[in-house]
């Protein structure tokens, strides 16, 4: 006998599933930790703020 497949949640059970491993994908490429973000921050300021004190008065 063969078994009944509900397509309605074959379908959602796909998509699900596919969903899944987009949003793997966009972590891998996208994602930065908190801490990781708030570094990149602290060296953009630390960048910034040398190079302000090296400029030389017009």
């Amino acid at each position: 006998m063969v078994e009944l497949i509900n397509l309605n949640k074959a379908r959602k059970a796909r998509a699900r599933a596919e969903g899944k491993s987009q949003a793997s994908g966009n972590r891998i490429r996208f994602g930065l930790t908190k801490d990781q973000k708030a570094v990149a921050a602290l060296e953009a300021t630390r960048t910034q703020r040398d190079l302000d004190g090296k400029k030389r008065g017009d």
